[in-house]
């Protein structure tokens, strides 16, 4: 891999960097390994921490020639790349996924792609449509409005999504730790607890930018969360008042008329027995975030119209 011409390159600080192309063949969901070298002592300025993806790491010394190699240590986070770039028809389109944990796969079980867009990836494939793309920004513990565990969704938009070659349709599931975080989080402990109003209000906001650029959007439900992290420092990030907040936040998101197409997942999780709960079948266990069959029916049960209309 070169950087215009060359086997070496600094990375401005802020600035993206992109390698020059490589002839690589690839199929349609394979998987793909980078190797980069640090000659010398790097902070991990930029990481996607909650990766649900094993990063190996090598001793000391240079093995990115190495076929394989035993790893010193591991890690499920990415660090420094952020995206592999293809060659695609012309006619292609890639569907932006702009989330928090819940899309980010939190709780799935690491090296399975077993996100809820990943099965989206696959149905693409399976049912007629080969050459939408998917793309996964989410990041866990990602809010709309206010920095924390990542930058707000107001300000990462344009790198997140804006960024991204022929996107055709945004997808956006974000607002729970905005109602959750606050007050509870060790990085947000003085936050002030956003209203409905304030969720919606920047919902509002990346729908219009959306829509400037020629974006289709499309809104997903915020899911049950009542006990989250019951028994946890944290536990009161759920609260009867803050369920208020998130019940107006998903009637607003159901009514709008300004989006392009609606996910309900919070009538999908939700317990029959138990209504405002998360169905204990799909339940990690932190009564937040979805496990492995909670994902696959989230992701077999989106009407993959909503994502491509008319196709």
């Amino acid at each position: 891999m070169t950087f215009g011409g060359s086997a070496t390159a600094v990375i401005p600080p802020g600035a993206p960097l992109v390698s020059d192309p490589i002839d690589l063949s690839v199929k349609p969901l394979s998987s793909v390994a980078v190797s980069f070298y640090l000659p010398k002592k790097t902070g991990v300025t930029s990481v996607h921490w909650d990766g649900a993806q094993t990063t190996y790491i090598s001793a000391t010394g240079d093995k990115t020639k190495d076929a394989d190699f035993k790893p010193d240590s591991t890690d499920k986070s990415r660090l420094f790349l952020s995206r592999i770039l293809t060659t695609a028809k012309p006619d292609s389109s890639a569907i932006v996924f702009f989330g928090d944990s819940i899309t980010d796969g939190a709780c799935s079980t690491v090296d399975k792609n077993n996100r809820w867009p990943d099965h989206i990836a696959e149905r693409l494939q399976a049912e007629g449509h080969p050459d939408v793309a998917v793309v996964n920004e989410a990041y866990s513990g990602d809010r709309v409005l206010t920095n924390g565990m990542g930058t707000n969704a107001l300000s990462r938009f344009d790198m997140s999504v804006l960024s991204h070659p022929r996107v055709s349709t945004v997808v956006m599931m974000m607002g729970i730790n905005d109602i959750g975080w606050p007050g509870k989080d060790s990085q947000t402990p003085s936050d002030p607890e956003p209203t409905a109003e304030d969720v919606i209000a920047g919902y509002k906001q990346i729908i219009q930018r959306a829509h400037d650029h020629g974006l289709r959007f499309v809104g997903v439900t915020l899911t049950p969360f009542v006990d989250t992290f019951k028994g946890l420092p944290t536990y009161g990030y759920y609260t009867p008042e803050k369920e208020q907040i998130r019940e107006a936040v998903n009637d607003w998101i159901r009514a709008n008329k300004t989006a392009d197409g609606l996910i309900d997942f919070d009538k999908l999780l939700e317990d029959p027995a138990n209504p405002k709960h998360i169905n204990p079948a799909y339940d990690c266990g932190d009564h937040l975030h979805p496990n492995d069959k909670g994902y696959e029916v989230m992701g077999k049960a989106v009407d993959l119209n909503v994502l491509v209309p008319n196709e």
